[in-house]
């Protein structure tokens, strides 16, 4: 995927910034360990409200300062707009540039599905760092309250890239890993195989 690279297995340089899509149970735990660590512990926010039963219907982003993980986000999808959420950095990274690319990787990702909106909610203290991205308020004084912050609820609209996934587009990258569709994947290698019926022939060996 355009503007994410996975994290070095050896990285010379230990500022380095990476950013990368959480794919299984072992890169949830990452998530999870970060957002504990930011809002569980630093702004007490209860466990059942953080961690609010959507993890496991959306994409999360892990984003890595040399190998360590770092920072955070999560993004999931409607019929109309994505919500970007979730973003959490690790207090000894804010200084470092990783919320940014955190949320230029959801961006460039939400275009690549094909989206043209991406809808948030900014705790009200970082209005401008999403005006940043060139985010708006969503109308005059859109506001909601939860886990005893303000939130402003905030839209950006984009415009699909030019190599957005559609109906048109080539099956094959459509059944990639998510995220990864420019590279091929097992299903692409398994292509190269005579086409057959495994359960069929098995069904027929027990006759």
């Amino acid at each position: 995927m355009h503007g994410i690279k996975l994290p070095p297995s050896t990285n010379p340089d230990s500022r380095a910034i990476s950013i990368r899509i959480a794919r299984d149970p072992n890169d949830l735990m990452l998530v999870t360990a970060i957002r504990a660590a930011v809002y569980l512990a630093e702004q007490d926010c209860p466990i059942e409200e953080e961690f609010d039963g959507n993890d496991l219907v959306a994409a999360h982003f892990i984003g890595f300062v040399g190998t360590e993980p770092a920072g955070c986000l999560r993004v999931r999808f409607f019929g109309e707009f994505a919500k970007v959420e979730r973003l959490a950095v690790r207090h000894q990274y804010r200084r470092s540039r990783i919320s940014f690319k955190l949320v230029q990787a959801s961006v460039e990702y939400v275009k690549r599905k094909g989206f043209r909106k991406i809808y948030g909610q900014a705790q009200d203290r970082l209005v401008a760092f999403w005006a940043h991205f060139g985010a708006k308020p969503l109308g005059h004084n859109r506001k909601i309250t939860f886990s005893d912050f303000s939130y402003t609820e905030m839209v950006l609209d984009i415009e699909p890239g030019d190599d957005a996934i559609t109906l048109d587009s080539d099956p094959y990258v459509i059944i990639r890993p998510e995220g990864d569709w420019d590279r091929p994947g097992v299903l692409d290698i398994s292509s190269g195989r005579a086409v057959s019926s495994p359960l069929r022939s098995a069904a027929l060996a027990e006759t």
